[in-house]
């Protein structure tokens, strides 16, 4: 086979995992920003001292232990008493309360940088709590959050390569199996770096262009 001939095998071999990658990644982040979204809503706008501890130690938990462990914990453990999950349900759920935690501080850090007499003159004006967190603060926090956001986007899609220890069969499970089979291993891992390069310039054009829209960036 000549070398040609091998590099299409191999990207051919790699873009069977696209489709499982791109689900992974779309699924955890909708799944992380909504999440977040939430948790970052109720521990900055409640006062309730049980939840809002329950909330920080979710995020010093979910943020510090390596991602792999608790992939391991859903996909190995909960099958040990009987719950039992596809490798790609567990990979979407992992990534994703892993994301919550970390897109829940992005909000946060959003909504403490605007100045608090936005709400107290929001109240003063007669809209209700509810029209002031979501009609004026939450446009602005996201303006705000949406480079930190982007940033976690990119990550997320580079860390989907984590999941092929649990047989998710994203790329780099496909990698994996080629250089056992070809040991072909710089070229199999090259072309896998190129297709991860290639998902992630549209999301980091997307981001720039959302940042263009809404004035985060001139020129």
């Amino acid at each position: 086979m000549s070398g040609f001939s091998l590099f299409l095998s191999v990207v051919n071999g790699l873009a069977a995992g696209l489709e499982v990658t791109v689900l992974v990644t779309l699924a955890s982040l909708a799944f992380a920003t909504g999440v977040g979204f939430l948790l970052a809503l109720v521990r900055q706008f409640t006062a309730i001292r049980v939840v809002n501890l329950a909330i920080d130690a979710y995020c010093e938990i979910l943020c510090n232990v390596p991602a792999l462990t608790h992939l391991f914990i859903l996909y190995f453990g909960l099958a040990s008493i009987g719950v039992r999950l596809t490798s790609i349900a567990a990979a979407i759920l992992g990534l994703g309360l892993i994301g919550a935690a970390i897109t829940s501080s992005i909000f946060r850090a959003g909504f403490a940088s605007l100045p608090k007499g936005q709400a107290e003159a929001s109240l003063a004006a007669g809209l209700t709590p509810l029209q002031t967190i979501f009609e004026i603060l939450t446009p602005q926090a996201m303006r705000i959050a949406l480079p930190a956001l982007g940033n976690y986007a990119v990550q997320l899609l580079k860390d989907t390569s984590v999941v092929s220890a649990i047989a998710a069969p994203e790329i780099m499970f496909f990698a994996r199996s080629m250089v056992t089979s070809s040991f072909q291993t710089t070229m199999i891992y090259a072309t896998a770096a190129a297709l991860y390069l290639l998902l992630s310039l549209p999301l980091m054009q997307a981001t720039r262009f959302l940042e263009r829209r809404y004035g985060r960036l001139k020129g």
